[in-house]
Parts: C-alpha cells; sequence; structure tokens
C-alpha cells in the first residue's frame, strides 16, 4: 500500500524556517519524481517544487527561499522553506509520481504569521 507521511508544518511568523518531510513507503522511491504542491483556500493547488533523480523544479514565488531535496535510501523527500511570507499559508502536499503512478500524501498545514 502506497503511503506519503508529511510532517514538519506549524505556524511560524514571516521571516522564519520551516523544514516539511515526506517519508514514503509501498514504492520505489528512487524511480519517482517528487514533489511539494500546496493549496490555499479558496485557490487550485499548485506546484511548489520537485526533484527528480538529476534535476529540480521550483515555483516562480518559492525560487531563492525554498529548497527541494531527496534522500532515496530514507525514502524520504524534504522541503527547506526559509524567508516565509504570509502568502506561503497553505496546505503543502507531498506528491510522488512516474508514467505508470500518481499518488498524493494527506497535507500538512502551513500558517505564515504577518
Amino acid at each position: 500500500q502506497v503511503q506519503f507521511a508529511e510532517s514538519g508544518g506549524g505556524l511560524v511568523q514571516a521571516g522564519g524556517s520551516l523544514r516539511l518531510s515526506c517519508v514514503a513507503s509501498g514504492i520505489t522511491f528512487s524511480v519517482y519524481v517528487m514533489g511539494w504542491y500546496r493549496q490555499a483556500p479558496g485557490k487550485q493547488r499548485e506546484l511548489v517544487a520537485s526533484i527528480s533523480y538529476t534535476n529540480t523544479n521550483y515555483a516562480d514565488t518559492v525560487k531563492g527561499r525554498f529548497t527541494i531535496s531527496r534522500d532515496n535510501a530514507k525514502n524520504t523527500v524534504y522541503l527547506q522553506m526559509n524567508s516565509l511570507k504570509p502568502e506561503d499559508t497553505a496546505v503543502y502536499y507531498c506528491n510522488g509520481k512516474n508514467v505508470w503512478h500518481n499518488a498524493w500524501g494527506q497535507g500538512t498545514q502551513v500558517t505564515v504569521s504577518s
């Protein structure tokens, strides 16, 4: 059974930092492109960052502030978020996909106060 367990969300003041983690089970982690998406109230879910075996990709709104990384030995993907802004407030979802499969975690709330 595929499971993604996210952690690390919470409440932080503007300018602060958080580190999200997503531990995957039930998949061959290394063959998945892993990503973090977010959804704010009343808005569509959007890609924040993704990481393949060799490449990373970031939304323009987070470039220079967020860093995605993965540890294939631990089946874990991370999102280091620095210089957080109130507009980063959202539920953050872990995603794993390849040509055969697309799976989501339950999400973790990130709230940035001004």
